[in-house]
Formats: C-alpha cells, structure tokens, sequence
C-alpha cells in the first residue's frame, strides 16, 4: 500500500463502519434502496481460509469461465504483474505473471466476452491512484483467459485500454463489465459519491478514451469492488462494510439499473480490508475477500442464495 490508500487501525476502521450506517441509512435525497423479497442471501457466510504470504493484498475477484471452480484474483500496487488462480474453497493458488503489463495500482478484475466471439477474457483495471498526482489517464488490460491451470499469458494476447475521466481524475476500485453489451463501467471512490462511467464497446486500444458519465449511483459510497454475473441480470457493489445488490429488469442498461438505486443492501461478514467480491459463475451465491492488512490472515467468504 502507498499514500492514500486507505490502512485502517480498529479506532479508524470502526468509525468508518459508524459513517458508512448513517450515510446508508439516510440514503439519498431522490432515491432509497428499497427492499426485494424475491432475492436473498445468507447473513452468515461458509469461510475458506487462504494461507498467508501469497495474496496478503487481494483486491479484486473474477470467475473462471474457462476453469471449473476457480476464481481469479489480483493483488494491489507494489505487488508482481501476475493474476492468480485460486480455487473456490482457497486450498489452491497459482501464480501467472501477465507480460507486457504493469502493476502501478490494480484494484479490480472482470471476466467476460471480447472481440472474438466465443472467447473468454480477463479485464485487469489498473484503476486506483495510490500516488499523488492522481494520473491523467487510467488503463484496463484485456487478456484472453487460458485454457487450463497449465497454461501461460502471453504478451501478444495482451491489449490496452486506455482512457480518462471527463470531468478530472478519480480513484476507483470497481470495474464491471455488462456480458450483453461488452461495455465497461468503472465506479468512483469518494467519501460522498459513487460516479458511474462508461466506456462503451467496441473499446480502442490505440488512443485515449475519454469515459462517458453515466451519473451518481443513489445511496453508495467509497466503493472498492463489484461484480455483474455471467448472464447480465443481476449486480453487486461493495465497501468495506456492505454490498449492494440490483436486480436488472429485462431491456435495462447497466446504468438504468445502477441509478436506479439498490434493491438491497448486505450487511457481510467483517473483513479486514474488503474490497474483492464476485457471483458465483451459476449465481448461485457470492464471493468476498479482504486484504490482510495488520490481520494474521483472511477468509474467502461465500454468501449462499437462498
């Protein structure tokens, strides 16, 4: 971790929780979360716990699409280029470095279509600004999933989106990718706001984009991870403290359904710092995972459907 990523002691950790319950429960002025008794999840999570000393700072989580029951995860600035395959009871965790790319800040992961139909890839978002002066420009690598867990990245398999906010540069830690659309949406990370930006598809990797603003999504601050799952019909966005669902109704934009305002908000297990969070590939549950921090080590937590 550098400058301005946020390291919590309990005293600050714990009036963050405060401020996060007063802000989540007053809500926005226009648009509250609502509650929806046709989707719920379990309160209390079935805990995996990952070995200490490999991905102490993991800050994002993907679904495999090509690798039955494994999840992909990366690991923040200051780490090795490299993706991790880790399996979905945290037993199994390997190591792929991803030539031609750089870890300044990477803090989310996405996996999904791409340009070649019936192709799986992997959405790396080197999208945190740990370092002042906040960087003009952000990047997302897309890379092709490999096949199996004896597979390697390759550098020819490597693209580079890269693009800018239009109204100045943002910290983010969430990236989703909409898998009808193949748009890219990054969210914002404020202590007031969640600012929704699109980067619609087909996404240039040989000039700048400039990021469309979508708006501010209603009721959810400090973001630091999300997930969309694999058929497009629901999404979550996390804090450190809770997650936020949305259903997406049949025709809907991703921004539609994000504006629109939450239709639940979990409360997850306590985390030492959390920021990774992923449906399940059948969404069937979720995935969260925290960095370790000043703890003696972290769990995957999955969250059932019920």
């Amino acid at each position: 971790m550098k400058l301005y990523k946020i390291r919590f002691t309990p005293q600050s950790f714990l009036l963050f929780v405060v401020i996060s319950l007063v802000w989540t429960g007053c809500g926005d002025p226009e648009v509250t979360p609502v509650k929806d008794g046709s989707v719920s999840f379990e309160i209390v999570p079935k805990q995996f716990p990952i070995t200490p000393g490999i991905i102490d700072e993991a800050s994002g989580l993907a679904n495999s699409l090509n690798i039955n029951g494994y999840l992909w995860t990366l690991q923040d600035s200051g780490k090795p280029n490299s993706l991790y395959l880790m399996s979905n009871d945290g037993k199994t965790i390997k190591e792929f470095n991803v030539p031609g790319s750089t870890n300044h800040d990477w803090e989310d992961l996405a996996s999904g279509p791409g340009p070649i139909d019936g192709v799986n890839y992997l959405y790396i978002g080197e999208i945190g600004n740990n370092n002042l002066p906040m960087t003009a420009t952000n990047i997302i690598y897309r890379v092709r999933e490999i096949g199996n867990i004896s597979g390697a990245y390759s550098p020819d398999n490597l693209e580079k989106i890269t693009f800018s906010y239009p109204d100045g540069p943002r910290d983010a830690e969430t990236l989703l990718l909409d898998p009808l659309t193949k748009d890219i949406f990054v969210v914002s990370k404020e202590l007031d706001k969640a600012g929704l930006y699109r980067l619609p598809y087909p996404q240039s990797t040989s000039g700048t984009i400039t990021a469309e603003k979508l708006g501010t999504i209603p009721s959810v601050v400090f973001t630091t991870g999300g997930s969309i799952s694999t058929d497009g019909s629901e999404i979550l966005i996390r804090n450190y403290t809770s997650a936020f669902y949305w259903k997406r109704t049949a025709g809907e934009t991703v921004a539609q359904t994000l504006l629109n305002g939450a239709k639940k908000q979990l409360f997850i297990a306590p985390e030492p710092q959390g920021e990774g969070i992923c449906f399940e590939r059948e969404s069937k549950g979720f995935y969260t995972i925290g960095e370790k921090g000043q703890a003696a080590s972290v769990n995957l937590n999955y969250y059932l459907k019920k």
